[in-house]
C-alpha cells in the first residue's frame, strides 16, 4: 500500500500531487497547483478527487490509513490549517470518492428502477473498516434485452485507466444487427481490486441472466484478467488490440517518433497478416527492420499474442466485419463522456448517448426495411441476402459475392461424401484458401474462418457455392443476429431460475408484440396524407386511453416483474431482503410497464414521422422542379 511520510519536501510533494491529478510538472506554479501558506490547491480537481487519483496511480486499492497520511502530511505543513485533515477524512466518510455526485448516481438509479422494476442496479458491500466505498453496477430494461439478442459478444471498457475519462466509468457493450455499438450495462468502479472486478463481472452477469457470451474483449490487465478467467472460465477472452496500439505509442514514444513508417507497418503486420505464419514472418522481419528485438514491451506483446492477435482469434466469434472495426464501447459513449465530463454530468451524457443511438438504430431499421439495395448480379442468391439481412450485413455479404468472380474454385481432392476445393485470387495463389464442402449436408468450412469470426459467410465458401450451382444460402449460414428479424421471436435463456427466466420472457414477448405492430401501423399510416392523418388520431386515442388506464389503476392484470435483487444498497451486516409485491403494486408496476412501452413506441413514430416528412418536403421540391421544366417546355413550343 502507499504511504506517505511527512519528511518529503513540498517540491517533491508538488511533483507526486501533479501525477496524482494528471497535470504536468511545469503547472505546478500556475493555475493548475500551487502550495499557499501551507496549503496545497487544486484548481481542477478536489481534495477528494485527487485521494482516487492517487488509487489510479498506485493500482492498488484504496487505503484509508494512507490517504489519512498524505491529509495529514498536507495539512501539517502549517499549523493554521490542520483542520484541513478533519475536513478531508470527514469529507470522504461523508461522501465517498466521488463527492457529492455519487449521491446524485445513486438517487437516479434508484427512481429509474421504481419507475421500471426491470431496471437493475447494485452496489458492492464494504466492509466495518472499509473507507472507499464500493463499485456501482446498473442496466436499464433496454440493454438487458438487448443482451438476450446480441449477448454473444462483449467488449468490457475502461477508457478511465487511460486518463481518457475523468470519472472512473466503465461500460458493457456489443454489436447490433445493423453493427452499431449496443450498450449491456455500465459501472462505477471506486475500488480498484482483484475483488471488486469479480463482484463486478458476477452482479452483470447475474443480471443478464447468468447468460455467458461466446467472447469477450477488454484491456491487457492482469486484475481484469484474473476476474474474467473465474466468472466467465469458459468463455474467449480477447485484449483490446486498440488499447495495445495505444500502450505500444507510449512505450515505444521514441521509435515512433525517429521512425515515422514504424507505426504504419505495426498496424499491418497486426491487420493484414492472413495465416500464423505470415504473421510469424512478418512481426520477425519488423522488429529486425527497426532493431527491437531485445524490447522487452514488444517481447511481452509478442508472448501474449494468442490473447489479441487477430489471426490467433478466428475460430471465435467476434462480430466484427473488418479489421478496423473500433471497440463498441469507445463509440457508444464517443462524444458524450470524456475528460472533462464530472460525475455531477455523467448521467445526463450517459442518457443523451442512449437515446442517441436508440434513434440511430431506429433509422437503420426505418432504412433496411423502406429501401432497396443495388444488386450487383443476377445471382438469386443475393436476392434472397438482400431480403434477410440489415442493410450493413447485406453490404459486407454482397461484397464477399462479387469477389467470387475473381477467386475461381478448384476441386484438389474428392473423397467421397467430402470434397476439398482450394480457391485464390488470381495472381495471388501464395494467399490460396482451402474450402472443404459437403454435398450431402450443404455444409462448408474454410480455412479463412470469417464465418466463424463475424458471421458472415466468405468469398471462398461462396465460390464453392458457385461451382456446385448451390443457388440459395443454406440456412445453416444464415445468423439470425444479422438479419432484419433479429429481434423478434420469444428469447430463451440458459436457466437461472424459473422466475427470472419467466419474467425475462413476458417483457421481451410483449415489447417485440409491440414494436411489430407500431412497425406496421407506421408502414400503412404512411402511404398517404389522408391515411397519416388518421393514423395519428388513432394513435393520441390510444394514447389517451392508456394514460386513462394508468390514471384509474384498472384494467391491469396481474404480470411477472422480474425480481431486482441488484436493486438493494448493500451495506457488510445487511443480506440481500427479497422483496414482496401486494396485487395493488402489481397492477402499478404492470402500468408503468405498458406506459414505458407506449413511450418506446410513441418516439418511434415520431422518427418515422420525420422521415416520412423529409420524404414528403423532397417530393414536393422535385414536383416544383418538375412544373418549371414542363412550364419551359410549353413557353419554347409557343415561341
Amino acid at each position: 500500500m502507499a504511504a506517505f511520510s511527512n519528511s518529503i519536501s513540498i517540491k517533491a510533494k508538488r511533483v507526486l500531487v501533479c501525477h496524482l491529478l494528471d497535470v504536468p510538472v511545469n503547472l505546478a506554479h500556475g493555475r493548475g497547483i500551487h502550495h499557499n501558506r501551507g496549503q496545497w490547491v487544486f484548481e481542477q480537481r478536489s481534495a477528494t478527487e485527487s485521494l482516487l487519483f492517487l488509487v489510479q496511480l498506485e493500482k492498488e486499492e484504496f487505503n484509508y490509513s494512507s490517504a489519512k497520511s498524505f491529509a495529514e502530511g498536507e495539512a501539517n505543513n502549517s499549523d493554521q490549517h490542520a483542520g484541513t485533515v478533519d475536513f478531508w477524512i470527514h469529507e470522504w466518510q461523508q461522501t465517498g470518492p466521488l463527492g457529492g455526485g455519487g449521491q446524485h448516481v445513486l438517487d437516479y438509479l434508484k427512481r429509474m428502477q421504481a419507475e421500471n422494476p426491470s431496471f437493475y442496479y447494485a452496489v458492492q458491500a464494504q466492509g466495518d473498516n472499509d473507507h472507499s466505498g464500493g463499485s456501482i453496477f446498473w442496466a436499464n430494461a433496454t440493454a438487458r434485452m438487448n443482451y438476450s439478442y446480441f449477448g454473444d459478444t462483449v467488449t468490457f471498457d475502461t477508457p478511465y485507466r487511460s486518463n481518457r475519462y475523468r470519472v472512473p466509468f466503465a461500460s458493457f457493450t456489443g454489436l447490433n444487427h445493423h453493427g452499431q455499438p449496443v450498450l449491456f450495462g455500465c459501472a462505477l468502479i471506486l475500488n480498484e481490486s482483484e475483488s471488486s472486478f469479480i463482484w463486478l463481472f458476477q452482479t452483470w452477469l447475474h443480471a443478464m441472466s447468468e447468460c455467458r457470451p461466446v467472447s469477450i474483449t477488454t484491456d491487457p490487465d492482469r486484475l481484469i484478467q484474473v476476474a474474467v478467467a473465474q466468472v466467465l472460465p469458459e468463455t474467449r477472452h480477447r485484449f483490446s488490440k486498440w488499447g495495445i496500439f495505444r500502450e505500444t505509442q507510449e512505450k515505444l514514444v521514441q521509435i515512433y517518433q525517429s521512425n515515422p513508417m514504424f507505426e504504419t507497418e505495426f498496424h499491418k503486420c497486426i491487420n493484414e497478416t492472413e495465416t500464423i505464419d505470415e504473421f510469424e514472418s512478418s512481426w520477425q522481419s519488423l522488429l529486425e527492420r527497426y532493431y527491437v528485438m531485445d524490447n522487452e514491451w514488444l517481447q511481452s506483446m509478442y508472448n501474449a499474442r494468442q490473447q489479441w492477435v487477430p489471426v490467433y482469434m478466428r475460430e471465435t466469434f467476434f462480430g466484427e466485419m473488418s479489421v478496423t472495426d473500433r471497440s463498441a464501447g469507445n463509440l457508444f459513449f464517443e462524444g458524450y463522456v470524456n475528460a472533462s465530463t464530472t460525475i455531477q454530468m455523467l448521467i445526463k451524457q450517459y442518457e443523451k448517448a442512449v437515446a442517441s443511438w436508440h434513434e440511430k438504430e431506429l433509422k437503420a431499421d426505418y432504412d433496411t426495411t423502406n429501401t432497396t439495395p443495388v444488386l450487383k448480379t443476377p445471382s438469386p442468391m443475393e436476392k434472397q441476402a438482400a431480403n434477410l439481412y440489415t442493410r450493413r450485413a447485406f453490404m459486407k455479404f454482397q461484397e464477399e459475392l462479387v469477389e467470387t468472380l475473381a477467386n475461381p474454385a478448384t476441386k484438389i481432392d474428392d473423397s467421397g461424401a467430402i470434397i476439398t476445393y482450394r480457391v485464390a485470387k488470381f495472381g495471388e495463389d501464395h494467399k490460396a484458401r482451402t474450402v472443404s464442402f459437403n454435398s450431402f449436408e450443404m455444409k462448408a468450412s474454410c480455412s479463412c474462418q470469417m464465418f466463424e469470426y463475424s458471421g458472415i459467410i466468405c468469398r471462398h465458401i461462396l465460390a464453392v457455392f458457385r461451382a456446385k450451382n448451390v443457388l440459395t444460402l443454406p440456412s445453416q449460414y444464415v445468423l439470425k443476429r444479422w438479419t432484419r428479424n433479429a429481434k423478434t421471436g420469444v428469447v430463451t435463456d440458459e436457466p437461472s431460475s424459473e422466475l427470472a427466466n419467466n419474467a425475462r420472457e413476458s417483457l421481451t414477448v410483449r415489447y417485440n408484440n409491440l414494436r411489430q405492430e407500431a412497425i406496421k401501423y407506421v408502414e400503412e399510416g404512411a402511404k398517404s396524407i389522408h391515411i397519416y392523418n388518421v393514423a395519428m388520431d388513432a394513435l393520441r386515442e390510444a394514447t389517451s386511453k392508456v394514460t386513462a388506464t394508468k390514471n384509474q389503476g384498472s384494467g391491469a392484470t396481474h404480470a411477472s416483474t422480474l425480481t431486482n435483487g441488484g436493486s438493494q444498497e448493500l451495506h457488510a451486516a445487511e443480506g440481500t431482503p427479497t422483496p414482496t409485491f401486494q396485487s395493488t403494486d402489481e397492477k402499478e408496476k404492470k402500468i408503468r410497464e405498458m406506459t414505458a412501452e407506449l413511450e418506446n413506441i410513441n418516439h418511434r413514430c415520431e422518427v418515422y414521422r420525420t422521415n416520412l416528412l423529409a420524404v414528403l418536403r423532397d417530393m414536393e421540391e422535385q414536383k416544383l422542379k418538375l412544373s418549371v421544366k414542363v412550364q419551359n417546355a410549353r413557353l419554347s413550343l409557343k415561341e
